[in-house]
């Protein structure tokens, strides 16, 4: 496998047509469309379930399923954007949701709706895969992590806004104005892309399959797998929370799912304060000592999930905070970290970090969700649990040497 020489635009000035704030918007708005897809229809899905003659559990899989092929599908998408160009798979990514979405909106059955779902699904895995590539491609030093920090904030803001939209679109139309929706999201996507300009400069040679197996020469590479690994654990108590918050307000606590909703909605709220705090901090702290403390205060939001959590709904909500704002501060210095130890194979690199910390999230999902007796103490636990075993790993991965860019940050792009 080679690389080939081609004219790249690595740089936002490069964007003729989005210019850097352009080419920024552009990136923050692929950074809501994974949350858009998936959330933008919960509060339909009652009625969806009685309009399609259809059971829970099968329209549940028209979640289940989209992750499914989500997250397989970057493992695809992220190589072929190494080998073809970022805007083309993105371009053709883009189209197949659009195309997904509107099959969706005239589904009159629930099979027919989930295959629609894996669809957009697939489609879906291209616009993670290259967005992230796109900030490597693009910027670098202290500037990538503010990007990513951004991209990370539009991705809590997302799950807060897309049901609240969609239960406002159910008061005029019906679930599949959601759809539509979708569709009409899709295309604005489509036109970004086309005034998006190529930012990959050297492409890979060979054919697809050689193009896939890129996968394993980043895989290989211990300083990226070592972090992946890593950081891909700490994510297991952020969507262990999201499995198994329904249960502990509802079941637990007796609230109604109305005020359930205002309690994770204020969640992901003050989730979105972590980037902002990351972006302020950096600028006095160093990246390693950051990173140190946020594993840290997992296992400390762990504990006090465990503890004063289980007194009432309001300790609870509060006792999640530390382990939250943690979660989301961590995002941007991981992934920019994990992206360093990679001078090529940006598309694989990107892949493999969106795909396997979805997977280890949906493990943490599976666990707090077995039916425990106590599922506060099972959510508090797992935060202790994988918060000391990444503070571990860490330690123990700053001294190695095969780990790059511990250093403070260069003020570049």
């Amino acid at each position: 496998m080679q690389v080939e020489n081609t004219i790249g635009a690595n740089s936002p000035n490069g964007q003729k047509y989005l210019g850097n704030k352009g080419l920024i918007l552009l990136i923050a708005f692929l950074g809501t469309f994974i949350p858009m897809s998936t959330d933008l229809y919960l509060p339909a899905l009652p009625g969806m379930t009685e309009n399609l003659h259809t059971t829970v559990n099968l329209m549940n899989l028209t979640l289940i399923m989209f992750f499914v092929f989500y997250s397989a599908a970057m493992l695809f998408w992220g190589p072929m954007s190494d080998k073809y160009g970022r805007k083309s798979v993105l371009i053709a990514g883009l189209a197949l949701y659009v195309i997904a979405s509107f099959l969706g909106s005239q589904s009159a059955t629930v099979y027919q709706l989930i295959a629609s779902r894996i669809l957009q699904g697939i489609g879906g895995g291209a616009v993670t895969a290259v967005e992230t590539a796109i900030v490597k491609d693009v910027y670098a030093g202290r500037k990538r992590e503010t990007v990513l920090a951004l991209v990370q904030t539009m991705v809590v803001i997302a799950p807060v806004i897309a049901p609240m939209l969609g239960a406002f679109l159910l008061s005029f139309v019906s679930w599949r104005g959601a759809f539509y929706l979708m569709t009409i999201f899709g295309l604005l996507g489509i036109v970004g892309a086309l005034l998006f300009q190529e930012t990959l400069s050297t492409r890979l040679s060979g054919n697809i399959r050689q193009t896939v197996s890129r996968l394993s020469v980043v895989l290989k590479n211990p300083g990226f797998s070592s972090l992946l690994l890593t950081f891909s654990l700490a994510n297991m108590g952020m969507l262990g929370y999201i499995g198994v918050s329904s249960y502990i307000y509802v079941d637990g606590f007796g609230l109604s799912e109305q005020t359930y909703s205002y309690f994770f909605a204020a969640n992901a709220l003050v989730t979105m304060l972590g980037p902002l705090a990351y972006i302020h901090l950096s600028k006095r702290v160093k990246r390693k000592p950051i990173v140190t403390a946020c594993l840290a205060m997992i296992v400390v939001g762990g504990l006090l999930i465990c503890t004063v959590g289980q007194m009432n709904p309001w300790l609870f909500a509060i006792a999640v905070v530390p382990a939250s704002i943690a979660g989301s501060m961590l995002r941007p210095p991981s992934v920019n970290l994990m992206l360093e130890q990679q001078e090529t194979d940006t598309g694989s690199a990107s892949s493999l970090i969106g795909s396997v910390s979805l997977l280890m999230g949906s493990m943490g999902m599976m666990i707090v969700s077995l039916g425990w007796a106590n599922r506060i103490v099972a959510l508090g636990t797992l935060n202790v649990l994988v918060g000391v075993t990444s503070s571990l790993l860490w330690a123990i991965l700053s001294t190695k040497p095969f780990v790059k860019q511990l250093a403070p940050l260069p003020e570049t792009n």
